[in-house]
């Protein structure tokens, strides 16, 4: 019955009685008489037929009821407040996600369906832009989540996946005499996919010329596509329009697919995130990947 239910706000002030170390500094901390606060303990007294504190000195304290009720109450409040953060979705920030231009087309319509299936009611606003910007944006907390690629040690978050690294360039671009240079089109510096194209041409014997390069993917891509050089690219799938995979090249094996939350993140949503990026992975094996 309604009559028999305890009181949150009285509970509340019980609790912060605890928290705050007495009657006078809970009335503070709640705004609230020191009168109303012992009120409130009286009406719980009441209600429950026990003695909740007593007198030690000039002090007061909790008796094993009071005890017993504190923990109580701390669970009530808890649940309470959890349960009102579900149901009042539409009153919190959307979600900020991040995503690099390679992996946002195939992972974040995957990321998004899942997490507005898990809030409805709430929003998401998305940045995309290279891994190196979304790791720092991250750091700083103006970004909730990112997709990044990277490589081992070199990139922040947990791995969920990998994707092949793939030679493109333009349709009939023949490969150099050995004595002349190959011309790379690649992601303008900081860039680990820059640096393992070198490395691995630079073993395979080739002496490698920086043709062109660019900040963002539509940049690489136009530029391979005019026939600047060749291009080094994660594999979602599909080669990009104009382009051809080249299987003339050394191999350059995986870049990983690693989600970063913020520190502060909820955990239901980091694991809600999580979730959907390892189950894109689980039904998109590298094979399908290819490209």
């Amino acid at each position: 019955m309604a009559n028999d239910a305890l009181d949150l706000g009285q509970l509340r002030t019980f609790v912060a009685i605890a928290d705050h170390g007495g009657f006078g500094r809970a009335a503070t901390a709640l705004h609230l008489s020191q009168p109303a606060v012992s009120q409130h303990v009286r009406l719980l007294e009441k209600r429950l037929r026990r003695t909740l504190v007593e007198k030690d000195g000039r002090r007061t304290r909790f008796t094993a009821a009071g005890e017993e009720l504190l923990m109580e109450a701390r669970r009530i409040i808890t649940a309470h407040d959890e349960a009102l953060a579900r149901l009042d979705l539409t009153t919190r920030p959307p979600v900020v996600i991040g995503s690099t231009e390679t992996a946002a087309e195939q992972v974040l319509p995957r990321l998004l369906t899942t997490l507005r299936d898990a809030y409805p009611g709430r929003g998401a606003q998305f940045h995309i832009d290279r891994s190196t910007q979304m790791t720092e944006a991250v750091l700083k907390g103006t970004i909730d989540l990112a997709v990044l690629l990277g490589f081992p040690g070199d990139t922040h978050g947990r791995l969920v996946g990998t994707l092949p690294l793939r030679w493109y360039s333009a349709p009939a671009r023949p490969l150099p005499h050995r004595d002349q240079p190959l011309a790379l089109v690649a992601y303008r510096e900081p860039c680990g996919m820059r640096q393992r194209a070198l490395h691995r041409l630079a073993e395979a014997g080739h002496r490698v010329e920086v043709a062109a390069e660019s900040t963002t993917l539509e940049g690489v891509i136009a530029a391979a596509r005019a026939g600047l050089g060749v291009a080094v690219l994660p594999s979602t799938g599909v080669t990009p329009h104009g382009l051809v995979r080249r299987h003339d090249l050394p191999d350059l094996g995986e870049i990983g697919v690693h989600l970063a939350t913020r520190r502060d993140l909820d955990t239901d949503v980091t694991a809600v995130a999580l979730g959907a990026l390892e189950g894109f992975f689980e039904s998109a094996p590298v094979s399908r990947l290819a490209g």
